[in-house]
């Protein structure tokens, strides 16, 4: 079976790439390397090319043939697409017309979309269901429920689209093996950015907020390890293949830790009392996101093995360790 991954050279898509490389299956990566790098792809061909080269896309749609297509592909920080909300509808958006356009024309059927936990902006109750009501609050949510909102579309006119969209929420983590992790010096990602702190490649680590109500003040997140969301790739993967109804699922833990939970469990890991600055709320940041994963656990199967935050901490500070 072959499969073309969007964005197979980033941060989750590598990881979900190298599963799927074990499993034995023909891959194809598309990617533009803003973000990704070309040595994170252990598996499969890479193309280098943007999504929104809408002639190259169909082009390589076309000759690969794909039986199923991941789309990981996006520009993922909240204050960035705040501040430039056009490159967010486009990378995002526009990008994710081109591959829905490219899918019709080849005549391909499958598609594990990546979405967001943003798409709920301040939820109305903790943890969060799929049919809860989705009002995002930055650019980056609306980008993610357009997309959404446009594959099932397609899949409701007639093309016989059938989809898994999978609603992240904060990914964190590095492959227990080694081989891969979270790369890059714009570490955007708390627990990213809190290890580069601790090993000494930026000065201090920047709390936004504290007057949150949250028990200390600071927004609480629902972290998973970036295998277990890869996992959930490909058990959403055999579900759509074996008949299962196109379909929304969470991916978390249900449960979530705040920043200074998170600051202070970094600090024990690495040993490292780094240097912590508060500064005002960002906006775009709702106080609370934390999953309820039974639906993906109940109708897919799937089932976590790495919930376990110092677990999650460890395999990140590894890699920061050893990648250079």
């Amino acid at each position: 079976m072959k499969i073309l991954l969007t964005g197979g050279a980033g941060y989750i898509g590598s990881h979900v790439v190298k599963l799927l490389g074990e499993a034995g299956y023909e891959l194809l990566i598309y990617d533009n390397l803003s973000s990704g790098s070309e040595d994170a792809v252990l598996y499969g061909e890479l193309v280098v090319a943007d999504l929104l080269d809408y002639r190259k896309l169909e082009s390589v749609m076309f000759d690969f043939k794909p039986d199923v297509v991941m789309h990981f592909a996006a520009k993922i920080s909240v204050p960035e697409s705040v501040k430039d909300p056009v490159a967010y509808y486009r990378n995002n958006f526009c990008a994710t017309l081109n591959l829905l356009s490219s899918m019709i024309h080849a005549k391909v059927k499958y598609l594990i979309f990546s979405s967001t936990a943003a798409v709920y902006g301040i939820p109305v109750h903790i943890p969060i269901k799929e049919e809860d009501p989705t009002l995002p609050i930055n650019p980056y949510g609306w980008s993610k429920l357009m997309s959404e909102i446009a594959i099932k579309d397609v899949a409701s006119s007639g093309y016989p689209l059938r989809f898994v969209i999978l609603r992240y929420f904060n990914v964190a983590g590095a492959d227990p093996e080694g081989k891969l992790g979270e790369r890059g010096q714009n570490a955007l990602h708390l627990i990213h950015r809190a290890l580069k702190v601790a090993k000494g490649e930026i000065p201090y680590l920047e709390v936004y907020g504290t007057d949150y109500s949250t028990p200390d003040g600071t927004c609480i997140r629902d972290y998973i390890h970036v295998t277990d969301l890869a996992r959930a790739h490909l058990d959403a993967m055999y579900y759509i293949l074996e008949g299962g109804a196109s379909n929304i699922f969470n991916v978390g833990y249900g449960h979530g830790y705040s920043v200074l939970d998170v600051v202070n469990k970094v600090k024990k890991v690495t040993g490292v009392d780094f240097s912590v600055k508060y500064a005002p709320r960002r906006e775009g940041d709702p106080p609370e996101l934390v999953a309820d994963s039974t639906k993906i656990k109940k109708e897919v199967g799937w089932q976590p093995i790495y919930d376990d935050l110092d677990f999650i901490i460890n395999t990140a500070w590894k890699w920061e360790m050893s990648y250079i």
